[in-house]
Order: C-alpha cells, then sequence, then structure tokens
C-alpha cells in the first residue's frame, strides 16, 4: 500500500511536475513567440525608419539642386542685367563725352561770336556818334532855315498829331455811336411800335370852362337873379365864376379847380331843368351834386381799373385815380393819359420779358399825385409816392412813380418803363397842346442854346420844338467834330430845359466854293 500510495505520490508528483513543465514551456514559446513579434516590428520600424531616411535624403538632396539651380539662374539674370547696366552706362559715358566735345566746340563758336559782336558794338558805337553830329548839325540848318527852336517844333508837331489823333477819336466815336444807335433805334421802335399799334388813344381837348345850354334866354335871368342874388349864391357855394354874356341861350362856368367846375356844371344843369332857384335851393342842389360827383369819382375809378386789368387798389387810390378825370395836362385828359400809359408799359413790359400787370399797375398811379396838386405843394410824383406808400403799394410801385420824371434815382427797371410810357402817350400828335407863350418861349430858349456854342452860324428850330437844325461853319467844325458837337448841344438841352417828348437835335455842315467868271 505504501507502495502504492508512493508509486501513486510519484505518478502524483511527476503528472504535477510536467503540468508545470508544460505551463512553463507554453509561457517560454509565447514569450518567444512575442519576442520574435518583436523583433518583427523593430526590423520592420527599423526597415521603415531607413526607408523614409533615404527618401529625405532624396528630398533633401532634390530640394538642394533645385535650390542650386534656382541660384544659378538668378545669378546669370544678375550678371546679364549688371552686363545690360554696364553696357548703358558705358553708352551714356560715350554721349556725354561727346556732349561734352560739343559744348566745347560752342563755347569756343560763341567766345568767337562775342569777340565779333564786341566789334560791331565798337563800330556801330562809333555810327552813333557820327550820326549824332549829323543830326545836330541838320537840326541847327534846320532851325536857321526854318527860324523855330526845337521846343518850337517838337510843340508845333505835338499839337498837329493831337489834332490829328482828335479828329480820328472822333471819327471812330462817330462810326461807333452810329453803328450803337442804329442798333438801339431798331430795337427801341421795334418794341415802342408793338406797343403803340395795340393802343387807339382818343385825342383830347383842353378844358378850363364848361358851357351849359340853356333852354331860353329867360333862364338867364332866373339863374341872375333878383339884384343878383342867385348868381352870387351859385359862385358862393361852388367856388367858381359864372360869366353870362350876350352868347346866345349859353351861361359859362369858370375856375381852375376842375372838380368846383364839374359840381357848379351839375348843379346848375339840376336847378334849370328843375325850374326852381333861390338861394335855399341852390345850397341843396349843390349838395346833391357833391354826393352825385363822388360817386362818379369812384366809378370812374373802377372803371379804369377793370379796363387796364388791376385788382387789389386802396379804395382812397380809386377815389384819387377817378378824380384825374377832372385834369387836363397840356390838354390832355390825365386819367386817359393815365389808362393809355399803363397799356403802353404793359405792351413794352411783355416785350422786354417783365411783369405785365406790375408795369401796367405802376404806369396807371403815375399821375394819381396830380389829384391833389391844388391841396398840396410840391411835385406831383413825389406827392404821388407817398400817398402809394401811404396806402399800401409796394416799394416798386413807389419807386416808379417818384422817379418816372426823374426827381429820385431808379431802383429798377419798372421807373424807366413808365417814364418812357408817360413821355410816349404824351409825346403822340394830337395829344397835348400848349400854351402859346410857353411854346414861343421855348422856341426862343432852344436856340439861344444851341447859338452860344462855337462854329455855330444859324438854327432853327422846327416841327413845333420837336426837332433843332443847326448849320454850322465848315472852316471852325470838321466832318469828325460834327457828332461829339450834336451830342454836346443835346445835353445842354437836357440840362437847362424842361420839355415834353423829346428834340432830335441835327447839325449840318456843308462847304460851299465860288469864284466869278469874268
Amino acid at each position: 500500500m505504501e507502495t502504492y500510495f508512493l508509486i501513486g505520490l510519484a505518478v502524483g508528483v511527476a503528472a504535477g511536475l510536467g503540468f508545470e513543465f508544460i505551463r512553463a514551456r507554453r509561457a517560454r514559446g509565447a514569450r518567444a513567440a512575442e519576442l520574435e513579434g518583436a523583433k518583427r516590428l523593430v526590423q520592420e520600424a527599423r526597415e521603415e525608419a531607413d526607408r523614409i531616411v533615404r527618401e529625405a535624403e532624396l528630398r533633401r538632396k532634390e530640394l538642394l539642386l533645385q535650390a542650386q539651380a534656382e541660384v544659378e539662374q538668378e545669378s546669370k539674370e544678375r550678371r546679364r542685367e549688371l552686363q545690360q547696366l554696364e553696357k548703358r552706362l558705358s553708352q551714356r559715358e560715350e554721349a556725354l563725352d561727346r556732349r561734352g566735345e560739343q559744348l566745347d566746340r560752342r563755347d569756343s563758336e560763341l567766345d568767337r561770336r562775342e569777340e565779333r559782336l564786341r566789334e560791331k558794338e565798337a563800330a556801330l558805337e562809333q555810327q552813333m556818334q557820327q550820326c549824332q553830329q549829323t543830326l545836330e548839325q541838320a537840326r541847327q540848318q534846320l532851325e536857321r532855315v526854318a527860324s523855330l527852336t526845337r521846343e518850337e517844333a517838337k510843340q508845333m508837331l505835338v499839337e498837329q498829331v493831337a489834332e490829328e489823333a482828335r479828329h480820328e477819336a472822333a471819327r471812330r466815336i462817330r462810326v461807333i455811336e452810329e453803328e450803337a444807335r442804329a442798333e438801339a433805334e431798331r430795337r427801341a421802335k421795334k418794341i415802342v411800335s408793338i406797343a403803340i399799334e395795340r393802343l387807339a388813344g382818343d385825342f383830347a381837348a383842353e378844358r378850363t370852362v364848361s358851357v351849359i345850354h340853356l333852354p331860353n334866354e329867360e333862364m338867364k335871368g332866373r339863374i341872375i337873379g333878383r339884384e343878383g342874388r342867385n348868381i352870387r349864391a351859385i359862385e358862393a357855394a361852388t367856388g367858381v365864376d359864372l360869366i353870362i354874356d350876350d352868347t346866345p341861350e349859353s351861361v359859362i362856368v369858370s375856375c381852375h379847380n376842375p372838380i368846383r367846375r364839374e359840381i357848379a356844371r351839375i348843379a346848375l344843369e339840376k336847378l334849370i331843368s328843375d325850374g326852381r332857384i333861390h338861394p335855399g335851393r341852390i345850397e341843396e342842389v349843390v349838395r346833391r351834386a357833391e354826393q352825385e360827383l363822388e360817386e362818379n369819382i369812384r366809378e370812374a375809378g373802377q372803371k379804369a381799373l377793370l379796363e387796364v386789368g388791376v385788382h387789389g387798389v386802396h379804395p382812397e387810390l380809386v377815389k384819387l385815380l377817378g378824380m384825374l378825370k377832372y385834369r387836363y395836362s397840356y390838354a390832355q385828359n390825365v386819367l386817359a393819359h393815365s389808362i393809355e400809359a399803363a397799356f403802353i408799359c404793359g405792351a413794352m413790359a411783355a416785350e422786354l420779358g417783365l411783369n405785365e400787370k406790375q408795369a401796367r399797375r405802376a404806369a396807371l398811379l403815375h399821375d394819381i399825385g396830380k389829384a391833389l396838386t391844388h391841396e398840396v405843394e410840391g411835385s406831383h410824383a413825389i406827392i404821388g409816392a407817398d400817398i402809394a406808400r401811404r396806402y399800401g403799394e409796394s416799394a416798386k410801385i413807389v419807386n416808379a412813380i417818384a422817379a418816372h420824371h426823374e426827381e429820385v434815382k431808379a431802383e429798377t427797371i419798372l421807373a424807366p418803363l413808365v417814364d418812357a410810357a408817360d413821355a410816349l402817350s404824351g409825346a403822340r400828335p394830337g395829344a397835348r397842346r400848349e400854351m402859346l407863350e410857353s411854346y414861343v418861349k421855348r422856341l426862343e430858349d432852344l436856340e439861344r442854346i444851341t447859338n452860344s456854342f462855337k462854329g455855330v452860324e444859324k438854327s432853327f428850330a422846327v416841327q413845333a420844338g420837336r426837332e433843332i437844325r443847326i448849320i454850322v461853319e465848315p472852316r471852325t467844325i470838321s466832318d469828325e467834330l460834327v457828332p461829339a458837337l450834336a451830342r454836346d448841344i443835346a445835353r445842354k438841352i437836357e440840362n437847362e430845359m424842361t420839355y415834353p417828348g423829346q428834340i432830335k437835335v441835327t447839325v449840318i455842315r456843308e462847304t460851299r466854293a465860288s469864284d466869278i467868271a469874268r
């Protein structure tokens, strides 16, 4: 048993040792496999590293070769550029050398020319001295022959040249003025003709008296009344003079104030138609006539505004405008003149591209001051401007009214337009009639002014003083000085005379030669 136990034990131990040996052998085999795998990995890693190193070496060599090639190419280009620069520099040096040689040659040539010029200057100086001596001898000889000193001859020459210059300047001025005048007259006539042809104004007659027709001669006695009480009552109530003469069936009302004369005419016609004429009735009829005239004045003002096409005028200005119906200036009715001037001014403004309504308004109101010249002292233009300013007219309208007779400075183009329209309306044939005394005096003043100029032989005022014709002495006044003389005479007439419209100055120069045949 023990033997079996020992054998079993030995077998067990042997089996255990065998199992251990097998495990150990297996472990050694696994480690050997692992070592073999690790060796393979290491070998592969070394081979990969060697391959990478070889590739890197090849890349380095390639880059090195490429860099060397680029460096060689760049160095070649640099060498080529340097060669080109050297070539250009050598060419420039050669050009500079050639230019330097040319400059040297020019310097030498200039030196030679300068030397020749100095020689010529010396010769010219010598010739100038000889010429001066010759001139001095000739001058002395001329002074002996002409019996004139040098200063006297110079003065004579200067006067001659100045006279020629004056004649030449006058001739050129005449040509320029004729051209400018022709163009200005052409354009002005066109505008004025367009304005005038649109208007057909009536010819006015002066009214300083009013004639009242009677139904019979007995009415004269009734107007005079017992011991003249009726006529005295009429004259006292109206402020007029009644003239009852041998004129059949008519009574004349005379007064310098047209408003009072019109009131007396209306009242007297009412008294004659009614037949009841006595002092109490006369006062009542005169009051009604004043009311009727005031209404007529307003209607006349409104009618004028509607006719011209002007609106927004203050009622007081409308009343003053209507009063112009009973005012006359040089036999021309002032209200008709204002309406006519308004149309002319509007037409000219339209042709010039200006405000036509404003131009008509200014021209219609330009003589508004004449309605109060019997009550207020001063120029009607200044009075009218003050009235227009007081009743709200614009500054342009006020200035046009004040400046239409050039008493104040014109501030806008509207003022000369109104002035021109005023002159055109007053200067048209038949528009105005002057008193004989003022007419004769104006003609005398015209001839007196023209005869005061040197060289004027005769002067004649023609065409009712609208033109002055002057005959000059041909030996004193030349053709070139004729326009200057006409201009001077016109300026003196403007400064010393007052006249409606315009005056044409015509200077006539003619040379007459005569001889006797024997």
